[in-house]
Formats: structure tokens, C-alpha cells, sequence
């Protein structure tokens, strides 16, 4: 199994570095800063072999250019704002990074960009801004169907997987979850275990696909209280997932 560690970088995003136990080679995903990546791999005494990239925004690549003196691989979606772009990716793709042992499969997640990909493999999923522990990604590029539409194949995955995404906004999200379903206990229990977490300035992630269909009201557009809080928030019936779904990411947009 991959050791997962996370880097913190910016304000409050993760860029991840994965590497095979015993192994002096690291592949790191979505590096928004090169120097905190330079010191973990330095501290771990480690080689960089490849970056993923899961979309083009500044935050998850702006740290490539500082992390290419060795020319390493950069697997990412086809979108030339990526720098150094040298594997492109698309859905359906299968492919083992350069350092590891260990392949993933390439999921197609458009909404918080068209470009969006997540990579999935070793019962982990690598989801950028697609999808947040306790929330998912603003829609920025994509449509409210795009979105739902993917998220409905995220939480079709087996719910042990574990949710490797971009941003600490557990806090937050989860927040306007206990909103949307103030009876929820799993939440509840869920939002006062996180507040304790930030409290002590721990990480949040990763959070299971489990985890995040039982309390992440962005998976739960079949529940009937998120519906009925949907409703009640727009005002009107909503005859559809994906009706849901918009009226909630809008709600959160202004929560």
C-alpha cells in the first residue's frame, strides 16, 4: 500500500506525496508551492520521479516550474496551462506513475473545471476541488448535471476508499452539512470531532467514501430531509438529483 503524506501549501490547500514503502522516490499530486514540496522531499531524503495535476488552477500547479530541475513526468489533463505537461491523461486511462508500483485509473470529474480529472487507485481516490470531505468543488466551468453526474459515480465507489482532496475546508463544509441536516447525528458527531481536530491544528483527511455518503449533503440528494431543506431553501418542488444538487451548491455559494 502507498504511504500518503500530506504537505501543507498556501493558505490552506494539501499537495500530496505518495510513495512505495522502501522506496527513495516520491510522486507528489497537485503541488501549489515548489519550496514546502522541495523540504518534505528533502526531509524524507527522497528523489521526486513524477507530479499528477488534477486541473490547471494556480493553486494546484504553481509549483511544477520550481520542481522541474530534474525533468520529471507530469501527468495531468490535456489543457495547456498545465506547465511541462509531458503525460496528458483521460478518462478511462490506467496508468503506473514513474517511482511507483502502484497504477490508477483516470476519472473525468468536469464542473469545478471542464479539465477537472481525479485519479483512483489502491483504495484511494486523489480528488483536487471535484470533491471535499464534507463538501464538493465551486462550479466554475462545468454544469449543475456535469457535477451531479460524477459525484453520483464518486459515491458509487467502495465506501472504504479514502478521499485525498485539495483544500482543508472539512471545518467549514461540514458546517453548512449540520445546516442542511440539523437531525443528522452522524454529522453532528462528525463536525464535533473536526472541531477538535482544527482546534489542535491537525489534519482532517483523508475522509472515506462512507464517511462522506453519510454526512456530505452533496451525496445526499436521494436523502428526503436534504430534499425537503432543498425545497424549503429555493422555495419551489425540485423534481430531480440534479435540481437538488444545484439549489444546495448555490446555497453553500452564499452560506
Amino acid at each position: 500500500m502507498l504511504q500518503v503524506t500530506p504537505i501543507p501549501v498556501l493558505s490552506d490547500n494539501y499537495t500530496w506525496l505518495l510513495r512505495s514503502p522502501q522506496s527513495q522516490t516520491a510522486v507528489v499530486v497537485d503541488p501549489g508551492e515548489a519550496a514546502p514540496v522541495i523540504r518534505a522531499l528533502e526531509g524524507f531524503q527522497l528523489h521526486l520521479s513524477a507530479i499528477l495535476i488534477t486541473h490547471h488552477h494556480g493553486d494546484h500547479v504553481a509549483g511544477v516550474d520550481g520542481l522541474m530541475e530534474n525533468g520529471v513526468p507530469v501527468y495531468g489533463p490535456d489543457d495547456s496551462r498545465i506547465p511541462h505537461l509531458s503525460h496528458p491523461v483521460r478518462a478511462g486511462d490506467r496508468f503506473t506513475p514513474a517511482g511507483l508500483d502502484t497504477g490508477f485509473q483516470v476519472l473525468a470529474v468536469p464542473g469545478h473545471t471542464l479539465d477537472h480529472i481525479a485519479f483512483y487507485g489502491d483504495g484511494m481516490l486523489f480528488a483536487g476541488d471535484a470533491l471535499f470531505a464534507g463538501g464538493c468543488g465551486r462550479m466554475f466551468e462545468g454544469s449543475p448535471e456535469q457535477m451531479q453526474a460524477y459525484l453520483a459515480d464518486l459515491r458509487a465507489l467502495p465506501p472504504e476508499t479514502r478521499l485525498y482532496c485539495g483544500h482543508e475546508y472539512t471545518e467549514a463544509n461540514l458546517e453548512f452539512a449540520a445546516a442542511v441536516e440539523p437531525e443528522n447525528e452522524a454529522t453532528q458527531d462528525r463536525l464535533a470531532r473536526v472541531h477538535e481536530q482544527r482546534r489542535r491544528g491537525a489534519v482532517t483527511l483523508p475522509s472515506t467514501i462512507g464517511e462522506e455518503r453519510a454526512t456530505n449533503p452533496f451525496l445526499r440528494w436521494d436523502s428526503g430531509a436534504v430534499c425537503e431543506r432543498a425545497m424549503e431553501h429555493a422555495g419551489h418542488p425540485l423534481n430531480s438529483p440534479t435540481e437538488v444538487f444545484a439549489v444546495l451548491r448555490q446555497w453553500k455559494d452564499h452560506f
